[in-house]
């Protein structure tokens, strides 16, 4: 059996959102982890036939699972670090994806090359947030969604003072913060992982 036959074994019966952290090769690339996968899906609310930008894909976790749920449609997942392109793209090939092409580039500057999209996730910006967050409503489709996952104060204060006006509606954030059940001898605890704050917005439709 080779290895992907195996991997391939291991996911079967998996499906988003929310997959086991264990499913993907990780390294030392930052990974959303599971439950934030979870609402990050549901906050997106994609569609099957949607076209999704992963800026900062990471590992690509986000990628994988906007892939495996808008089956008719595209995901491209963005990033500008080698060592988390090759992870991505070993989790592209581990969950046999064909719907997600990887991009190398750092945003804003990559950004108007890929098109438009009917979603974007904004992970990583690469301390390029207030341009990456400008450059949206030309790479939103009328009608599209952002879904910003941050994890400081002040990154988040910046998108919510940017998703709050005009031509944002429909402002959602929420604070995200999960403890896992550890072993402790016989007993269990609990290990809290870092919070994260997931923020959304539409793009007001062109009258």
């Amino acid at each position: 059996m080779s290895t992907r036959d195996a991997a391939s074994g291991r996911l079967r019966g998996f499906m988003p959102p929310g997959l086991p952290d264990e499913l993907f090769a990780r390294g030392d690339a930052p990974m959303t982890k599971a439950e934030v996968r979870a609402l990050t899906m549901s906050a997106a609310r994609l569609r099957p036939g949607d076209r999704v930008l992963d800026v900062g894909a990471g590992t690509g976790s986000l990628s994988v699972e906007s892939a495996l749920l808008c089956v008719e449609g595209e995901v491209v997942a963005l990033e500008r670090d080698a060592a988390a392109l090759a992870l991505v793209r070993e989790n592209v090939e581990r969950f046999g994806l064909t719907n997600v092409t990887v991009e190398v580039g750092v945003a804003p500057g990559a950004l108007a090359a890929l098109g438009t999209f009917d979603r974007v996730l904004v992970g990583g910006s690469g301390g390029h947030l207030s341009g990456i967050l400008e450059a949206l409503p030309a790479l939103l489709r009328s009608g599209g969604r952002v879904v910003c996952n941050t994890t400081c104060l002040e990154t988040t204060a910046n998108v919510a003072a940017a998703l709050r006006r005009p031509p944002w509606s429909g402002f959602a954030c929420s604070q995200i913060s999960i403890a896992r059940g550890v072993p402790a001898g016989p007993l269990l605890r609990f290990e809290a992982l870092n919070p994260v704050w997931v923020t959304s917005a539409d793009l007001q439709r062109a009258t």
